[in-house]
């Protein structure tokens, strides 16, 4: 797949004013914010932040929905401490910036992350969801992470992932119908690779009239009339998940 330069980064959007009822941790040589459910489980799904990084708020909401719906839901610093990217920040500078942040090379993140739910969570069954740069990242794992049972990447950068195709586990790409970082063309080429190499199950689903990071970064209230796709992806996450996790 052609990797012309990525129309990132993209804009924040919708911030969330919100807090969170899970804790910070520490794994490994990282940290990570920990959300449990309120009934014991050997189910965990693993959240992976977009450029805005680990402790966006939104980001947090969805790890703790995912709790709330019965999952241990860890989102790691993937960044391993480093800024994560701001609005403010001079979008000249992004490449520059990213080098230091591949979404193809978290594999040791991806280790003590895994050890860490093993062992400290009792966690046996485990998935990963991935937004944007995260979505891209969930590509890469579930190309060589046959630990993950499933994967979901949402508005995954299509220019950021792995050149590979061939899926170890069953994994679902939402992708937005007027996404200006991700044109509806990659998204059909990532399909038709998908349907030459894949193994595994996936599906990729395109929202009608939704953006760029409307699954996290969108809020209901104030967007009435995306309100029914939001809910729709989430819940589509949400179907993936216990299907196969």
């Amino acid at each position: 797949m052609a990797k012309e330069a990525s129309p990132c980064p993209c804009d924040l959007g919708d911030k969330l004013e919100y807090t969170g009822v899970g804790r910070e941790v520490s794994v490994g040589h990282i940290k990570a914010y920990l959300s449990l459910p309120s009934v014991s489980t050997d189910r965990a799904i693993v959240v992976i932040h977009d450029i805005f990084g680990w402790q966006l708020p939104n980001t947090r909401y969805i790890a703790d929905m995912l709790a709330c719906n019965g999952f241990i839901a860890i989102c790691p610093d993937f960044y391993k401490g480093q800024e994560p990217w701001k609005p403010s920040n001079n979008k000249q500078e992004f490449n520059d910036w990213l080098k230091s942040r591949d979404p193809n090379n978290i594999n040791k993140e991806a280790d003590v992350v895994l050890a860490y739910l093993k062992q400290q969570c009792n966690a046996e069954k485990i998935g990963v969801i991935g937004f944007c740069w995260g979505g891209a990242a969930v590509h890469h794992l579930m190309l060589h992470y046959s630990e993950f049972r499933a994967g979901v990447s949402i508005c995954g950068v299509i220019t950021l992932m792995e050149d590979n195709y061939s899926l170890k586990k069953p994994t679902f790409y939402i992708f937005a119908e007027k996404d200006d970082i991700i044109p509806l063309s990659q998204v059909a080429e990532l399909e038709e690779k998908l349907k030459q190499q894949s193994k595994a199950d996936f599906e990729v689903k395109i929202y009608p009239g939704q953006t760029h990071g409307f699954v996290h970064r969108k809020k209901e209230d104030i967007n009435p009339e995306d309100k029914p796709y939001i809910e729709e992806a989430r819940k589509d996450m949400l179907s993936w998940l216990s299907r196969y996790v």
